[in-house]
């Protein structure tokens, strides 16, 4: 078994201070033995506007956020999964990536993953929210990346809704599906647990789901209950919903026996000769 440590933090516009947030999320995998840390989306900003949204987004190389804690996972040799902005590689975009980076323990970025379903919301006397106005939308699906807690499938927030994607990680061998997120307090009330446990159950794998939380601004706030969530179903590890005085983190053992016996004993054999493989 391989310890995970998923932390949960409050983006602001601010890259300096969500560093600093991570950094303290970072001492604690350090001090616990994790083998990998895994953040929420959008962990190096969320802007008040759209607007400021696309105006603070900076390549790689050129983003204090994630030059530090490139340096952070070199330092301590911790592999860290990261949900961040990146400029879009079409020059004449008007929108940004919504990306999910694996920065190994050399301080490299190893992996990459974009965003393929955004968030449109608009709900009556609720939140109204675009996404597909800032950010593009990824074109491929994402590749299993091999890890110390396991062959790890990536997908990003509202990707949780589309089981498609996480069936074809099953089907690549994937022991652990990450979904680092910012779900609203009122999708995530409703949907948030339902969603992961149903992944989780269906795909007989775990389910690492870091999670933003509280109030980023005055315009946005996210729903956080950061969890981890066995093959069986079952909530291994799980965080609150409300803002705490410093960022939180929960630790995790991935079992890859555990992922194994489930799927020996009760396996899941899709009736193709019937209908299409998804």
């Amino acid at each position: 078994m391989a310890l995970a440590a998923v932390g949960q933090i409050t983006s602001t516009a601010s890259m300096t201070h969500n560093l600093a947030q991570c950094k303290q999320v970072i001492q604690r995998a350090v001090a616990a033995g994790a083998k990998a840390l895994f953040l929420p989306e959008a962990s190096d900003y969320i802007g008040p506007t759209p607007a400021e949204t696309k105006h603070l987004c900076k390549p790689v190389s050129q983003s204090p956020f994630l030059l530090g804690l490139q340096q952070e996972a070199k330092t301590h040799r911790l592999p860290i999964s990261v949900g961040v902005h990146e400029p879009s590689s079409d020059p004449s975009s008007s929108r940004i990536k919504n990306t999910l980076l694996w920065i190994n323990e050399e301080g490299e970025i190893a992996h990459r993953y974009q965003k393929l379903h955004l968030f449109d919301l608009e709900i009556e006397g609720g939140p109204v929210m675009k996404e597909s106005a800032v950010i593009e939308p990824g074109m491929q699906l994402p590749v299993p990346l091999e890890s110390a807690v396991g062959r790890l499938g990536s997908m990003i927030c509202f990707d949780l809704r589309f089981p498609e994607i996480s069936l074809a990680l099953k089907r690549q061998g994937c022991d652990v599906l990450l979904y680092p997120s910012a779900f609203t307090p009122q999708t995530g009330k409703a949907h948030w647990l339902p969603l992961l446990r149903a992944r989780a159950i269906e795909c007989q794998a775990y389910v690492v789901a870091a999670a933003q939380v509280g109030a980023h601004n005055e315009k946005r706030s996210s729903y956080g209950h950061s969890i981890v969530i066995d093959p069986w179903g079952e909530v291994v590890a799980e965080l609150g919903g409300e803002k705490k005085d410093e960022p939180e983190v929960i630790f995790a053992e991935i079992d890859l026996e555990k992922v194994k016996k489930v799927r020996r004993e009760m396996p899941l054999l899709r009736r193709t000769d019937v209908y299409p493989e998804v």
